[in-house]
């Protein structure tokens, strides 16, 4: 392996300037010796992807060559590169796997076989960036890439690289491929690779997809830039001087520690933007340094010149080294005051950085020597254990992204241990994440030893300390209230076996309140029909539970032969509300939601009969399950298929009088409906922030809603309640 002294955006500039296979090459073999492997490996590449161009009219053979750069640069082995020069051999020529094992090895043959498993959206199959299949192929996408990683995280590790590689010559494709790519990137590639610990490819992939997905806001944040990029070059230059001599003066010598100045990458900025709801010119720490030093202790040291000499954000101190990431991340993190501006300053040693910048490609990239904190893979096992079968797409997404991006709050067990989870993580959720067991059995919850609902909110260092029971408690009402995937998955898989169950009992109670009789009577004549196995599916499938009435009227016609014509009393009919349809045989006035469970469009419900009145539930409703043990009357209800489609939005307004009203006016002009709104208190913005829902019809175009609310007012969020991408 050459000693590897470039930064990554050296290595970038290096890789867009190759336009021939001589120059990837020549590049490759700077990075990593001459091996016979390699060598071979490069001109299997060639000669195999003979003839084939890019869609930038380049040999193809430049594209793995220069993967295969990338690769070297993270410290992959011999068999990773080999195995980048070689990922789209199986997949687009003649070559087979057992072509790959015999010519070079089973070890490069099982990595190329799990990069070519991994059958990602590719260009020419991408489905549409609005159709509702996109977070189904991204999901499965996920599934693909964890799966076969868990048996050699080294896959990943070579996928992102070709990830990379394929986002910097994008620009080649259509603007509605690119999109497309960008955010598959943005939402499977980019927290994958924060997860495994790679910021340096983590960085790349987000800005990458950022300018692609929303080039506008991409493009306004790169021209304020480049506009004030003298005056932002003087500050950084100015506080870098300044820190220097404050550690030259207090403890440290002339090449005992390095520091780094950037500006903050674009997506990160966006995001602050987003957050915050402010413009750019709002955004107080654009300018960050990096103080990388030998020893840990030199840490704090070096913190204790910046605290002492500057006045600091105490707020937004973070100290990664006490409490390292799951992803083995150990900096110091804060925030410093100086002449008027504000900059961010991280603190580390050497080997802090190496596994900040590489993650889990530090342990190759530097093996002989440092003490690089392992990142936990464990993650990787427990999304392997999801069930295809039990899991649609959207929950295993769902899963999959909690999995990534679990890294905000660290908090201790009563023994020490560090649990880290995503911020607004509750008790239950910590219980959840110590052991399944104890989430399943938790009674109560103890924080910093004060007892508290199992529903409440950890911060930062939080004690947690879960006691169980003897009984399992699934909880199915408390899925919307948990955040880690973990939490969410467990419950779930409870909860569709208790909505089978509860399916099953409100499918009984619906045909004994049609044909009004005991309840044995309709489970008699359910087995005679041999429907007992699949009658649940009667609470939900208006179709089959017609053909079930219609079957169970000569039983009736047994029993009461004195009826001359069954006529319409037992015809089970539809009955269309606002929202609701109903399918029964009694005479419906008026729907109404109970205020106990308040459900919403998408969720299970259960109707029950109040004279010629229907109740709606939620199916978890505690109440609606007491109800049902006391047999009262239950009716089929199910959503009607065209609503409204309702949004949540974040305003930030101006502090004046009139600033809501005039909101509100603009929004009754547009045709969009309010439903609620609320003041939310916040003390990081200026302003007030309203919490507004509201809903749209189906025939309006609610991206143009968003567009035009932009235009006038601060729109911090706008959010489908319904839609998993939160678009």
């Amino acid at each position: 392996m050459l000693k590897n002294s470039i930064f990554i955006e050296e290595l970038i500039d290096e890789i867009v300037a190759c336009k021939n296979v001589s120059d990837a090459t020549a590049l490759l073999f700077s990075l990593y010796e001459r091996s016979e492997l390699i060598e071979k490996g490069v001109e299997r590449c060639i000669i195999s992807h003979v003839g084939q161009y890019r869609k930038s009219g380049e040999p193809y053979a430049i594209h793995p060559i220069l993967v295969a750069c990338i690769v070297a640069y993270m410290g992959g082995d011999e068999c990773m590169i080999a195995a980048a020069l070689l990922h789209d051999v199986v997949e687009d020529t003649s070559a087979t796997l057992e072509d790959v094992r015999s010519e070079f090895s089973d070890e490069v043959a099982k990595l190329v076989e799990g990069l070519t498993k991994i059958v990602a959206i590719r260009e020419d199959k991408l489905v549409s960036s609005d159709s509702n299949e996109k977070l189904a192929n991204s999901a499965l996408t996920f599934r693909r890439m964890l799966l076969i990683s868990i048996e050699d995280v080294r896959v990943l590790v070579v996928k992102l690289c070709d990830r990379t590689h394929n986002m910097l010559t994008l620009e080649a494709l259509a603007p509605e491929k690119q999109r497309r790519i960008a955010e598959e990137t943005l939402m499977v590639y980019a927290p994958i690779a924060h997860r495994l610990g790679i910021s340096s490819i983590k960085n790349i992939l987000e800005d990458l997809s950022f300018k692609y997905i929303l080039p506008q806001e991409f493009q306004k944040i790169h021209d304020y830039l480049d506009e004030h990029k003298q005056q932002l070059a003087l500050k950084l230059n100015s506080f870098h001087e300044k820190v220097s001599q404050f550690l030259l003066q207090n403890g440290f010598s002339e090449g005992s520690f390095e520091i780094q100045k950037r500006i903050k990458h674009y997506y990160s900025i966006y995001l602050k933007m987003q957050r915050k709801g402010i413009s750019i010119e709002e955004v107080l720490d654009l300018l960050a340094i990096r103080i990388i030093v030998k020893e840990p202790l030199d840490c704090y040291l070096a913190l204790g010149n910046l605290h002492i000499n500057f006045n600091p954000l105490i707020s937004r101190f973070k100290d990664y080294i006490a409490l390292p990431k799951q992803n083995g991340y150990q900096t110091i993190h804060t925030t410093i005051f100086d002449a008027k501006s504000i900059f961010e300053v991280q603190i580390r040693t050497y080997d802090m950085h190496n596994t900040a910048e590489y993650g889990v490609a530090a342990h190759w990239k530097y093996k002989n020597g440092g003490t690089m904190l392992n990142p936990k893979l464990d993650w990787l096992n427990d999304i392997g254990m999801q069930n295809e079968a039990e899991n649609n797409p959207e929950e295993l997404y769902e899963y999959a992204k909690d999995s990534l991006y679990i890294e905000d709050i660290a908090v201790y067990s009563p023994k020490g241990t560090v649990f880290t989870l995503p911020r607004g993580a509750t008790a239950l959720d910590y219980a959840y994440e110590v052991h399944t067991e104890v989430g399943l059995y938790a009674k109560e919850a103890f924080i910093n030893r004060i007892k508290v609902p199992l529903l409440t909110e950890l911060k930062n260092g939080d004690i947690v300390r879960i006691v169980t029971g003897d009984e399992a408690k699934y909880r199915c009402s408390w899925i919307s209230s948990v955040k880690t995937g973990k939490a969410r998955a467990t419950i779930r898989s409870f909860c569709k076996q208790k909505i089978k169950d509860i399916n099953n009992k409100i499918a009984i109670d619906i045909l004994k309140s049609a044909f009004d009789v005991p309840k044995e009577k309709i489970l008699d004549w359910l087995e005679q029909e041999k429907s007992t196995k699949k009658i649940f599916k009667a609470a939900t499938d208006s179709i089959y539970l017609q053909e079930v009435a219609n079957a169970l009227k000569k039983y009736v016609k047994k029993e009461r032969p004195f009826l001359l014509s069954l006529g319409d009393k037992y015809q089970i009919k539809k009955q269309k509300f606002e929202n609701i349809v109903i399918y029964s045989n009694h005479k419906i006035s008026n729907v109404e939601f109970d205020y106990c469970c308040n459900p919403k469009r998408g969720d299970n419900i259960i109707g029950f009969k109040s004279g010629h009145n229907v109740i709606v539930h939620h199916k978890l409703c505690e109440r609606a399950a007491k109800m049902l043990e006391k047999d009262e009357e239950v009716i089929f209800v199910k959503w009607t298929r065209n609503a409204p489609h309702r949004y949540k939005i974040l305003l930030n307004l101006e502090n004046r009088k009139g600033a809501l009203a005039e909101f509100l006016t603009y929004l009754a002009r547009l045709d969009v409906n309010l439903a609620t709104i609320t003041l939310n208190e916040s003390k990081d913005v200026t302003g007030e922030v309203f919490v507004l829902s509201i809903e749209i019809a189906e025939n309006i175009d609610a991206n143009m809603i968003r567009d035009k609310l932009k235009e006038r007012f601060k729109i911090i969020d706008f959010i489908s309640t319904n839609d998993p991408y939160h678009n």
